[in-house]
């Protein structure tokens, strides 16, 4: 039983990462699969597959490298089951100045902190990356 999936989702990807492995298979969740998607469209992994297991399925991340080092060189889990952390549209944090995600779920699904700006919508501040 993990308290935190998608702390658990972002650590295994780091780890990963930092072992050099190609890829990283984890249980499924839909909350799981949306940041992948953000993560995905914004260049962070390669791709990632939803397997069709029962009763739970799982998700396999192909990590994405440059030059044999993982593009992710940061991931930071912001609101945690304890303590929530929520964001106004108009004080959505800049990671690392414009060159990292912030990646937050609203009320119109779960998107980075620079769409979430534009439209003009807050919400759950889920984690950044760099």
């Amino acid at each position: 039983m993990v308290t935190d999936p998608i702390a658990d989702l972002l650590t295994r990807i780091r780890n990963a990462g930092m072992a050099q492995h190609p890829s990283v298979k984890l249980p499924s969740s839909t909350r799981k699969v949306e940041v992948l998607r953000v993560l995905k469209e914004e260049g962070y992994i390669e791709d990632y597959s939803v397997g069709d297991e029962t009763p739970q399925p799982n998700v396999t991340v192909r990590l994405k490298y440059l030059r044999g080092n993982h593009v992710i060189t940061g991931i930071k889990r912001q609101s945690k089951p304890g303590q929530r952390k929520y964001v106004r549209s108009d004080a959505l944090p800049k990671v690392l100045n414009g060159l990292g995600v912030s990646v937050i779920t609203t009320s119109q699904g779960v998107m980075t902190g620079k769409s979430a700006t534009a439209k003009g919508i807050g919400g759950e501040y889920i984690c950044s990356v760099w």
